[in-house]
């Protein structure tokens, strides 16, 4: 059975809309903040432009390959061995799902 091409707008819009709703669930206030967190705290180790240094680059080239579940759990609890800190209690999961949303988006 061939699949319809309606089950695919479906599937994106529902993808969509799951963006919309991630990206909502965080006030403005709080959105400011954490773009300031994502520039300063983030950027002094990945580079003031998020091209990289010390931890890798950050930029929408770079990690549209990567899965978005290994950005949102390397954030909250870290990597052991390597200088990223776990932000788990700092952020929380809708916080660092707006971020990762944001770094997708290359909207920094």
């Amino acid at each position: 059975m061939k699949p319809s091409s309606g089950a695919g707008v479906v599937l994106i819009f529902l993808l969509l809309a799951f963006n919309v709703q991630v990206l909502a669930e965080v006030s403005p206030d709080r959105q400011a903040a954490l773009r300031h967190l994502l520039k300063q705290d983030c950027g002094s180790c990945h580079g003031m432009t998020l091209k990289g240094g010390l931890g890798p680059a950050l930029t929408k080239n770079e990690i549209m390959h990567k899965p978005k579940q290994l950005l949102l759990t390397t954030i909250l609890d870290g990597r052991r061995g390597t200088p990223m800190p776990p932000f788990r209690g700092l952020l929380t999961e809708e916080e660092v799902n707006w971020l990762v949303e944001l770094l997708y988006q290359g909207d920094i």
